[in-house]
């Protein structure tokens, strides 16, 4: 694979990850009424500074992936995010929808480790500032 065929296919990459959280942020920061009541019915303490920092890591965290800005902790901070909310929120045994989301969070936290490993490759802010 030349240089920028790889370049191009992780910035793609990080692209079509960060999609799913800049979206979901983004629904997310306009329905507070909705979505502070849902975390509160999973348990979650402090429901309302709770959707902040979910806020927060969705849509900064999507945006920054995007950009490929600090990629190796922002993929690392979504890592352990995906996991938790595989836990917290998708784990419904005998709910086969909930369950294809839970996997589907383990996959994309194994993604995340992935560009943990790798960073955000040469069309990245971090590689810019790097230069």
């Amino acid at each position: 694979m030349t240089g920028t065929a790889m370049s191009a296919a992780q910035l793609l990459g990080r692209f079509l990850m960060a999609l799913l959280f800049i979206r979901g942020g983004y629904f997310k920061l306009i329905d507070m009424d909705h979505v502070v009541p849902m975390l509160s019915g999973r348990g979650l303490p402090m429901p309302g500074i709770t959707y902040y920092f979910v806020v927060a890591i969705e849509l900064l965290g999507g945006l920054a992936l995007f950009a490929g800005f600090q990629t190796r902790a922002v993929a690392l901070a979504l890592a352990v995010y995906c996991v938790l909310t595989a836990v917290i929120a998708h784990w419904v045994p005998g709910n086969e929808a909930q369950l294809v989301n839970y996997f589907k969070n383990l996959c994309m936290a194994g993604g995340f480790l992935q560009l943990y490993v790798l960073g955000g490759g040469a069309w990245s802010l971090d590689a810019k500032l790097k230069r």
